[in-house]
């Protein structure tokens, strides 16, 4: 038998602590997130994030037919490198579970984004900067693209949302918490693209140039904006006045669409760059 600490209680003050964490003002406070699923967290592990808290269903035991091989084993080393492994009722879990993706576990870990000032970026691979993105799922998406295609990183730019988001952490397969990433304003990234002399290359329906024939790879930026207002003028003004080397990029649209999802905006530049590089890191 598993001597886990058990909660049944959905009113439980460290259940309703850890629910109150799918709230953005309760994350900036407190440092803390929510990671569903054992993969997410088993990256989160990997990268060295501090892993405070596991709940798991009560109902979904550890050895039950179907779990997956080496489940107690990975909770025996969490547990022995200091985290809470607790065992929730049906009903306590789900105050803190995400919706139907319910995969019995949850962690509460202490990750919250980092500014720009204290990432560094790998040189010679593009850095993905996203401005004013409002869905987590899309940012998610954005980072998951990010780790496959190798870029050097993402800066979220006057994020609507943010990396600590659980729907972001879990729309990106946990891979937040191994590519480097900031969190910026605006006029910040500006400087920084322009301190770095990274060229800048700004996705838009009426770009100047075809994605393919923009030379993506190496040390430059690739900037998207929202799906609804684009990029913010900012960029345009910085370039104009000779604080930005920046050129607009676009993707055909021959639908009745204008523009295409910001993910997959992003996935298609992505690879452009790794195409460009000879599809090496």
């Amino acid at each position: 038998m598993n001597d886990f600490e058990s909660i049944t209680s959905p009113a439980n003050p460290r259940v309703r602590e850890a629910a109150a964490l799918r709230d953005a003002d309760a994350r900036r406070e407190s440092g803390l997130t929510l990671v569903d699923g054992r993969r997410e967290l088993s990256r989160a592990i990997a990268a060295g994030v501090t892993v405070v808290e596991v709940f798991l269903d009560a109902s979904r035991p550890v050895e039950a037919a179907g779990a997956e091989p080496g489940f107690a084993d990975w909770l025996a080393g969490a547990r022995a490198a200091g985290t809470r492994v607790v065992s929730l009722s049906g009903r306590a879990f789900e105050k803190v579970a995400f919706g139907g993706r319910n995969e019995g576990m949850v962690g509460v870990v202490r990750f919250a984004p980092r500014p720009l000032s204290q990432v560094a970026f790998p040189a010679g691979r593009p850095v993905l900067v996203v401005e004013g993105v409002e869905k987590p799922g899309n940012l998610g998406a954005v980072i998951r693209t990010a780790d496959a295609a190798g870029l050097a990183g993402a800066i979220i730019c006057d994020g609507r949302t943010d990396v600590a988001n659980p729907a972001a952490i879990r729309a990106s397969l946990g891979t937040v918490f191994s590519v480097p990433i900031a969190a910026a304003t605006a006029r910040d990234t500006i400087a920084w693209c322009h301190v770095a002399g990274r060229p800048v290359f700004a996705a838009m329906p009426g770009g100047r140039r075809e994605w393919h024939d923009a030379a993506l790879a190496g040390d430059t930026v690739i900037l998207l904006g929202s799906e609804a207002w684009g990029i913010s003028p900012a960029w345009e003004t910085a370039a104009a006045a000779g604080g930005l080397r920046m050129e607009t990029i676009r993707l055909p649209m021959h639908g009745s669409a204008d523009s295409l999802n910001l993910s997959v905006t992003a996935a298609v530049l992505a690879y452009e760059a790794l195409r460009q590089q000879g599809g090496r890191k």
